[in-house]
């Protein structure tokens, strides 16, 4: 075979490799959405987001991307395109990876009419988990800003015998709820997961009793006001 023949034909493999490519790919997708429901936009940190600094168009291009994520798995309030945030300052520092939601972001100059839930004085946004979030996520709106008591029960003690539940935080600020594993961790070929993860506005000695609540906790569930 002549060497334009070689070439043609290397060329037509690779056309037809590339072709191949592209159709399991989109089968990979069409099944996926098929397990898991129709695929979402949202937008991530590329890079660490500096708080309370309005972010630029150019930031927004730079700082910022879009991934397509089950829209079951999305975090209430995310932001669907870069555009959304411009203008806008994220209350804490966002690091690289990390979810952009309406409720963190907030539009300087506006005082108390700023929209969604503001950090109180001395105290700091903690994440936990908690379970049977669902009631609340579906309560209509977006539960961000709401207080919440935060319900711990206890694992049954070496004797046997019923654990102890009791209030481990009452009226605290919800930042934010989110369904466990939405962001790059979850299992998208298991069952939905009754775990999620709220953000919390707590003070130091608030984060530390839930913190060690959490060690010895059989369930922790949120009771709004």
């Amino acid at each position: 075979m002549s060497r334009r023949g070689r070439a043609v034909a290397f060329g037509c493999a690779a056309l037809a490799c590339a072709g191949l490519a592209a159709s399991l790919a989109g089968g990979y997708r069409a099944d996926l959405e098929s397990q898991l429901g129709p695929l979402r936009p949202v937008v991530v940190a590329r890079s660490r987001v500096p708080a309370r600094t309005p972010l630029r168009p150019h930031e927004a291009r730079t700082l910022l991307e879009v991934r397509r994520i089950p829209q079951r798995f999305a975090p209430l309030g995310a932001l669907g395109a870069p555009e959304q945030a411009i203008g806008r300052a994220a209350v804490q520092p966002i690091p690289p990876g990390g979810y952009l939601l309406g409720p963190e972001l907030r539009e300087p100059g506006r005082g108390s009419q700023d929209r969604g839930p503001r950090l109180p004085a001395r105290r700091k946004p903690v994440e936990i988990s908690v379970t049977g979030a669902d009631a609340l996520a579906a309560a209509g709106g977006d539960p961000a800003g709401r207080p919440v008591d935060v319900i711990v029960t206890t694992e049954p003690g070496p004797g046997g015998g019923s654990g102890r539940t009791y209030v481990a935080a009452a009226g605290v600020t919800l930042l934010s709820l989110a369904r466990a594993g939405g962001s790059g961790g979850a299992d998208f070929g298991g069952p939905q997961s009754d775990s999620w993860t709220a953000t919390l506005a707590l003070t130091k000695t608030q984060a530390l009793r839930l913190i060690q609540a959490q060690n010895f906790a059989r369930q922790v569930r949120l009771i709004t006001h």
